[in-house]
């Protein structure tokens, strides 16, 4: 991949250039947030409640945690299960779509009814009954999220292959004795990769987005500090009844959606790069 095409992907237009800037800085706070972190987030270091100020500049929870801290550290655990989960929904959702349009027949009718059920079925109280029924745990919580994001990566994974299957060099080589595997692995996967990619983007954000669903509902894993579970506490412990919400809720729900907004941006500037047929809609 040449930097050309690079600097087109990440700030090649407006969009894309806006999600880039979001990423990188919720991703530097990812990796560096801890160690900027005045406080330890598990730490006790101020008086329950307390406003902003010079020592808290978000300040305190409801036992005396500094909530800056806690952001920070949040971050992490929010973007890592948002990119494990869709890593996850990605790859099942890659190989269902591949290997439904490939091998054609019973296999696509079985694998697309599947997917149908997946879509069908809200996915929100799908992902609460899951939850529930796995147990609280960060590993748990991702796949959760990959099991109920899956099926639409897969659909549109799969009509890109179909679109692949039928270009006149695919069914040559088709004709000339290229198996299964041969035009699966030389061809359809190469084709679908840059769509997969910008697939990839779009379903982080709505693995984050989910994730900070969960947490906020109470299945989320309680030991890990991630947005989501700010919010939660923040809702159980009375933020919205007492006036310490302004700085105990504002803050990781405008993180969570800034981080939402700066992948679909650029999930969608990737679709337009990679996938030259979209830019004539």
């Amino acid at each position: 991949m040449s930097w050309s095409l690079v600097r087109r992907l990440l700030v090649g237009t407006p969009t894309a250039a806006l999600g880039t800037l979001l990423l990188v800085v919720i991703i530097g706070v990812a990796l560096f947030g801890p160690a900027l972190a005045p406080y330890d987030p598990r730490e006790v270091t101020g008086r329950p409640f307390s406003p902003p100020s010079r020592e808290h500049w978000l300040g305190t929870n409801d036992i005396g945690q500094d909530i800056f801290s806690e952001i920070l550290w949040g971050t992490r655990v929010s973007l890592l299960i948002g990119l494990v989960a869709a890593s996850a929904a990605i790859l099942v959702g890659t190989t269902v779509g591949v290997v439904a349009s490939l091998a054609g027949g019973w296999v696509d009718a079985v694998l697309m009814r599947l997917t149908d059920v997946i879509l069908t079925i809200p996915f929100l109280p799908l992902a609460i009954v899951l939850a529930a029924f796995l147990g609280p745990s960060l590993w748990n919580t991702a796949a959760v999220i990959a099991l109920v994001i899956w099926a639409r990566p897969a659909r549109v994974v799969r009509s890109q292959g179909l679109a692949i299957r039928s270009l006149t060099f695919v069914e040559a080589a088709g004709a000339l004795g290229g198996g299964f595997w041969h035009i699966l692995v030389k061809h359809l996967v190469p084709g679908v990769i840059p769509l997969a990619l910008a697939q990839f983007v779009l379903a982080t954000s709505g693995a984050i987005l989910t994730e900070a669903s969960l947490a906020f509902l109470g299945l989320g894993d309680p030991i890990q500090k991630s947005w989501g579970t700010i919010l939660f506490y923040a809702q159980a412990r009375g933020a919205f009844l007492n006036g310490s919400w302004p700085w105990w809720v504002i803050p990781p729900g405008l993180l969570i959606s800034l981080t939402v907004l700066g992948f679909v941006l650029l999930g969608r500037s990737l679709e337009e790069v990679l996938i030259p047929r979209l830019r004539k809609r």
